[in-house]
């Protein structure tokens, strides 16, 4: 048994890497926690139910089943509407679906994805398979569709089932869409250069496709990732090494869901965390992690947590500001700026303002500078 199966558990089945998690986890590249999580494959929905901490994290079942209907309509009578969609006419795109085969293993159907890319014979790729290295670890990556575009260019197809509405959509949406094709373009521009291929031939423009007006009409846009692929790139090479994450573990430490609660809580609390209120939409163990994160800068977001140079307790911040305790070498030039911000509080509340307990700094709070901090313990 592999230290990687030893902290899933053997009786529990692997939970595979794809586009959203690893945007996630290039989204906070200092959280130890979930990379180790993630690379072990456990299944955090679960986990997080098993410690009393179950988040509202993913799809409804009506959006789910929206968005498989909508996909299954572009992609009947092989991918007909998509093409007038794409702009194009049935002799101009071939199709291949290498998600036909259901006995497939992902060895292969990366193979055949392989073979199809260095041959250029399908002009529309129905379940490709993909590879990115991630955190030392190969993940395995399928986008909707690969499609080549003018003058065998190669582009990323994105379906998602959120309405464009009078030309405008969720704009938190429309980016998650693009971080997430994003990673796709990364990993095709990867296998074409392993090809010796070139990658640019993969276009940093993306074809989002989407329905219209709450309709099933779909409508297709293009989203430039040239932003995103920066911040992947950037972020990934960040990433430690999984491989020396987990053996820095203690021996035998252990995630197995069959395990009581408190040892799972404990087992947590041996991998180092960063939390930020911005989990809360990205991670299943958001809500733990919050929690555990109460009355810590790390609460009330990055910008706070950076402004204030690793002070890491809101109590010390406010013994900082109030001049109750000496600061270190290291925090002179925070607890400077926090004498500031309380004295600018003062002048414009008056001098009988005081701050208030740090307990009214709630964990999901999150503030631009480190001057608010005066301003929200009130």
């Amino acid at each position: 048994m592999t230290r990687l199966d030893q902290l899933r558990g053997p009786a529990n089945k692997a939970k595979r890497h794809n586009a959203r998690t690893i945007s996630a986890l290039t989204g906070n590249p200092g959280c130890d926690r979930r990379a180790v999580l993630d690379a072990a494959g456990i299944d955090k929905v679960k986990l997080a139910e098993v410690i009393g901490f179950p988040g509202r994290f993913g799809q409804s079942r009506f959006a789910l089943t929206r968005g498989n209907a909508f996909e299954a309509r572009l992609k009947a009578d092989d991918c007909a509407l998509l093409r007038s969609v794409l702009g194009a006419g049935d002799a101009e795109l071939g199709y291949q679906d290498l998600g036909a085969d259901s006995d497939d293993t992902l060895g292969d159907r990366h193979d055949r994805t392989v073979k199809l890319l260095a041959e250029a014979k399908a002009a529309l790729i129905d379940h490709p398979l993909l590879t990115l290295e991630v955190a030392g670890q190969t993940v395995y990556l399928e986008p909707d569709l690969v499609a080549y575009a003018h003058h065998g260019r190669l582009q990323v197809v994105e379906i998602k089932s959120f309405a464009i509405v009078d030309g405008q959509a969720e704009s938190a949406k429309v980016s998650a869409a693009a971080t997430q094709a994003a990673v796709y373009v990364l990993a095709l521009r990867d296998l074409l250069g392993r090809l010796g291929m070139d990658p640019l031939l993969v276009d940093h423009e993306v074809v989002l496709v989407c329905p219209e007006n709450f309709a099933m009409r779909p409508m297709a846009v293009k989203l430039d990732v040239r932003k995103q692929l920066s911040t992947l790139r950037r972020q990934l090479s960040r990433l430690a090494s999984v491989g020396e994450l987990i053996d820095a573990l203690p021996p035998g430490l252990t995630f197995d869901l069959a395990r009581p609660a408190e040892e799972l809580t404990a087992s947590l609390g041996e991998v180092t965390p960063r939390y930020a209120p911005e989990c809360l939409s990205t991670c299943e163990l958001s809500m733990f992690c919050r929690d555990e994160a109460t009355g810590t800068t790390g609460s009330l977001g990055r910008p706070v947590r950076e402004a204030l140079g690793g002070i890491e307790s809101v109590h010390e911040v406010l013994a900082l500001a109030s001049g109750s305790q000496e600061p270190s070498p290291d925090q002179a030039e925070s607890a400077a700026l926090l004498r500031t911000a309380l004295r600018l509080r003062e002048e414009a509340l008056g001098p009988g303002a005081s701050l208030g307990p740090p307990a009214s700094l709630g964990p999901g709070a999150s503030l631009g500078t480190a001057a608010s901090v005066g301003t929200a313990a009130s």
